[in-house]
């Protein structure tokens, strides 16, 4: 159920419960999320943010004002505190508003997040008008190449050829670097889960293995044969990963 109030957009499923807010990644929309949500919300009340990367000024683009975007969001619903489900540059967003807001946040569940290691987002950067590559690279993203669907390439595509949203991903990719949390997330003490793709080539294992070393707090679970969005690949696994964990931490 795809909702609109002000300047948010956002889907919404789950009557009760815990709140759980997702956050996608840089290429990415709410829609990312796809068949977990359906798992979860059984549960759980979700709620899947759009973040509107490509909308607005260009001289607000960045991971930390995406962060008191999403304060404004739960400020806005009425929403004291939630867990945070990000993916890829939305588990980054998800880190800094546990630094930020840290009474906003119940635990975090973090998937293929960026934050630590981030020549990733900029050494691929789409090549416009080839079609070809766009398909390569977004294929890249998955395990399974067949989950890179025609519609997601064509996304890709348009951005690729859209200056304006080319300066943008750069601009969030900068930001990024700039706002490296090696040094935060040691002070994180909040209950995390990093669920991670065996197989995934953007963050590739060893970040997991960063992240679960650094955050006091962390357990690490892996899917195997799986990409860099293992909500999005293996949905029904990534579902019972999360909904265990919550059970077991009492959220």
């Amino acid at each position: 159920m795809i909702k609109e109030e002000g300047k948010f957009k956002w889907i919404e499923e789950g009557e009760e419960g815990q709140p759980i807010i997702l956050l996608h990644g840089l290429m990415g929309g709410a829609e990312n999320f796809g068949e977990m949500v359906d798992f979860i919300s059984k549960k759980y009340h979700v709620y899947g943010l759009d973040l509107k990367l490509f909308e607005g000024n260009i001289l607000k683009v960045s991971v930390k004002n995406l962060s008191d975007y999403l304060c404004e969001f739960m400020n806005q619903l009425g929403l004291k505190s939630a867990v945070l489900i990000g993916n890829s540059m939305g588990g980054h967003i998800a880190l800094i508003f546990a630094k930020d807001y840290p009474k906003m946040v119940d635990g975090l569940i973090l998937t293929g997040s960026s934050g630590l290691f981030e020549s990733s987002m900029g050494n691929s950067f789409p090549r416009r008008g080839d079609k070809d590559y766009i398909r390569v690279k977004t294929e890249e993203v998955f395990y399974d190449p067949k989950v890179a669907t025609d519609e997601l390439v064509d996304r890709v595509f348009d951005i690729a050829n859209n200056r304006m949203s080319v300066l943008k991903l750069l601009g969030y990719a900068k930001s990024a670097i700039r706002h490296n949390m090696a040094n935060d997330i040691t002070n994180i003490n909040k209950e995390t889960c990093l669920i991670w793709g065996s197989e995934d080539k953007v963050t590739p294992p060893h970040v997991a293995e960063e992240f679960h070393k650094l955050m006091p707090n962390s357990e690490l679970h892996w899917i195997p044969l799986c990409g860099h969005a293992a909500m999005w690949e293996h949905p029904k696994k990534f579902s019972e990963i999360v909904l265990t964990w919550m059970e077991e931490h009492n959220l």
